[in-house]
């Protein structure tokens, strides 16, 4: 039971750090769209649209996920807009594209596809109710 009593608030603190991640690239989606705009894969239509409206997203994700009455669908949400976003990281990697302020490096770009599952696993761990 100890560590069961211990997980709530190791839960708690991810999940604002969770929120803070969120609203931070929100924010960045709509102060610097340029990189975001960069991955953006050729065959989807008007990129500049889709990094902003991701970034509202993330904004609305992140705000959800400290509100306990739609914490839960912000969860949902959030696990949705990760693997949306998901193409974007997929070309960045397969097309080598560099980013300004980011090393150039492939072992970065490769990188970035596997914290994808690990973003969506932290999402999905508050789609439950605590108990």
């Amino acid at each position: 039971m100890l560590v069961i009593k211990s997980v709530k608030p190791v839960k708690l603190f991810l999940r604002v750090v969770l929120s803070l991640f969120l609203i931070a690239a929100g924010t960045l989606h709509w102060l610097t769209p340029n990189p975001f705009v960069k991955i953006v894969p050729s065959f989807l239509p008007y990129p500049l649209a889709l990094v902003y409206i991701s970034g509202v997203f993330e904004i609305l994700g992140g705000i959800g996920l400290l509100l306990p009455s739609v914490s839960i669908a912000a969860a949902w949400g959030t696990i949705a807009l990760f693997v949306a976003v998901f193409p974007a990281n997929i070309n960045m990697a397969v097309n080598r594209i560099s980013l300004e302020g980011i090393p150039d490096s492939d072992f970065l770009r490769w990188g970035r596809l596997p914290l994808q599952a690990v973003l969506i696993a932290w999402a999905w761990w508050y789609t439950c109710e605590d108990s």
